[in-house]
């Protein structure tokens, strides 16, 4: 990278740079040492099994790729049970541009298994920059489609509309790269109407649409009809009002240190590159990523591109079986933490459940504020036979 590159990439991250001291206090004021922790931990995958350096792979290759995927997720989900005996999965987020029925036939299934939910990833405004009726058209055509023909996602107790989590591909949520990958200033405004409850799409540093606010769960306190509205924020807290547009839920964004020697960005991926060191576990809870005034209940949000073969053992195989493994089992050995393996759902749930003030056990609600589809669909042919 040229020195103009370097300046570039500089002037993007400083927001989030010159407030991290801040953030760092607040983390460190808030935690409170004696209280035993619960640990709240979700795997946003983007979910691409077509991937490949050379352009999207073709259909019978795919459904190779995902069959043998789902065998892998199957023997860890056995292998690693949290603190509740539920089983380690990602929620998978699949990409509404690259629909394909097999595949998320496929996906259903795995959620029924108990291997993670389905929910929304979008790469848009890629070769041009979207417009607001496009991306709603797609939101609300991919959204009844999992709905609809697959049971996925969500619903509310007293709405019928299907809800959904989402993640923005190449990051550029709320058109935050100056432009790029998206084209739509008023996008969380459209997320929020077609029935987006949380956002995951950040950390991003140190790409350009990382915004300042950092290691929060929050609404966007900008105009939603303007780019980059999460770039302020109303924090989410005990005794608070509910977000009216998505939750967003970011995981930690750290400087950390390598071999304590080798400084790097711990945002929370799942990749070979950061390693699957017990050490990584460390900075993701520093971070104290909860809800105002429930400080015992800490959300960590990491992130995970499935089918990056080099990452995958990391992610949901064998290294990842050792990583989360040792993380329940220090939290049993010690009794400082519970560990808890949530969906993006079932963590926006636990989120919604503090706003009200609940406490104890985050285990309880999981079903709090959104129940998937799925479930309502099983329940209610039980009713009939």
């Amino acid at each position: 990278m040229d020195e103009s590159g370097k300046l570039a990439k500089l002037k993007y991250n400083l927001p989030w740079l010159v407030r991290y001291p801040i953030d760092a206090a607040r983390a460190f004021l808030e935690s409170t040492a004696f209280e035993k922790k619960h640990l709240i931990i979700t795997v946003a995958n983007h979910f691409e099994p077509g991937w490949s350096t050379d352009g999207i792979l073709d259909h019978k290759t795919q459904i190779k790729r995902l069959r043998d995927y789902v065998e892998v997720a199957r023997k860890t989900g056995e292998l690693v049970r949290d603190s509740d005996g539920t089983k380690f999965r990602h929620t998978n987020f699949y990409p509404a541009e690259q629909y394909d029925r097999e595949i998320v036939d496929i996906l259903a299934e795995m959620q029924a298994e108990g291997l993670g939910e389905v929910e929304v990833h979008l790469h848009h405004g890629v070769e041009r920059p979207d417009t607001s009726e496009n991306l709603r058209r797609q939101l609300v055509e991919f959204r009844d489609i999992l709905a609809e023909r697959h049971r996925c996602l969500s619903r509310s107790m007293d709405d019928e509309t299907p809800r959904y989590a989402f993640v923005h591909g190449n990051l550029a949520l709320a058109n935050s790269c100056g432009g790029k990958f998206c084209g739509v200033d008023d996008e969380m405004q459209i997320l929020g109407e077609t029935g987006c409850y949380a956002d995951l799409t950040l950390p991003s540093a140190p790409d350009r649409s990382q915004v300042r606010v950092i290691n929060r769960i929050y609404e966007s306190a900008g105009d939603i009809t303007k780019p980059r509205p999460h770039d302020k924020a109303v924090r989410c807290r005990v005794g608070g009002t509910h977000p009216q547009t998505p939750m967003i839920i970011t995981g930690p964004l750290q400087l950390a240190l390598r071999n304590a020697i080798r400084p790097y960005i711990e945002d929370g991926a799942l990749t070979s590159a950061l390693g699957s060191g017990l050490s990584r576990f460390a900075y993701w809870r520093r971070a104290n990523v909860t809800v105002a005034g429930r400080s015992n209940w800490i959300f960590i949000k990491l992130y995970a591109h499935g089918f990056f073969d080099h990452d995958q053992s990391v992610s949901i195989g064998e290294d990842a079986r050792r990583l989360f493994s040792a993380i329940v089992e220090q939290g049993e050995k010690d009794g400082s933490y519970a560990t808890h393996f949530v969906s993006a759902r079932e963590m926006f749930n636990i989120a919604t459940a503090a706003i009200d003030g609940a406490d104890g056990d985050p285990n309880a609600f999981r079903n709090y504020a959104l129940l998937p589809i799925m479930q309502e669909a099983a329940q209610e042919f039980a009713a009939k036979v």
